[in-house]
């Protein structure tokens, strides 16, 4: 039988509630030169996507000049820390849940769209970083989600089967990506989703309907 030996988190919208503070990030970026997104274009497009890409849609949709990109996409990472240092802050669900699944023998790896720095200064905030043998961020592969290859990479890294790894995933762009990857899914709603119970009842779920099928 297949059993799930490593879980692998995206951050934003499930270890980290930053829906908001990189929404208003990129706003705050775009209106220097009257650029804006609507919370709607974010929760319905965006969600999820590097900021590189949505300012190459911003570019395609509504002209935003290539040669602001690099500028506005600094200035972006700077806001972003900045409510980062405000506003984040552990949470106690997290800390049990990930303590619990480390002590059972789980790997545990993060994988997010979000550059480096804010991926560190997060996880510093929030005290999880302790908890994950390694993190990746969008600077650690070529292409980013809906596109697997920062699942696939990280799958590698543990040495598992895909069908061995649980990915816990919220928007649409990562769900593509973990299903893409082979792994499978615990899609949640919000970061207080993300529970021990939540995480272990999927694996259990996985577990006996692999056990019915066979083993695979």
């Amino acid at each position: 039988m297949t059993k799930i030996k490593a879980i692998i988190f995206d951050m934003d919208g499930v270890l980290i509630d930053a829906k908001d503070w990189h929404y208003e990030a990129l706003n705050k970026a775009l209106n220097l030169f009257g650029y804006n997104i609507s919370r709607y274009d974010h929760l319905v497009t965006f969600d999820g996507l590097p900021t590189s890409k949505k300012l190459e849609m911003l570019t395609l949709e509504k002209g935003l000049p290539r040669g602001l990109h690099n500028f506005i996409n600094h200035m972006k990472q700077i806001y972003t820390l900045e409510y980062v240092y405000m506003k984040c802050k552990p949470l106690f669900n997290h800390q049990y849940a990930l303590a619990r699944l480390k002590k059972e023998g789980y790997g545990l790896a993060l994988a997010s769209n979000s550059v480096r720095a804010t991926i560190d200064m997060m996880m510093e905030k929030a005290d999880l970083q302790k908890y994950f043998d390694f993190t990746l961020s969008n600077q650690d592969v070529k292409k980013s989600k809906p596109d697997p290859e920062i699942y696939q990479t990280a799958i590698n890294r543990f040495g598992y089967n895909p069908s061995e790894c649980l990915v816990v995933e919220d928007n649409q762009n990562g769900v593509k990506a973990a299903l893409m990857s082979g792994a499978k899914l615990l899609k949640v709603e919000t970061v207080y989703d993300v529970t021990y119970q939540n995480i272990k009842k999927k694996i259990n779920e996985i577990e006996q309907e692999n056990l019915v099928a066979g083993g695979e």
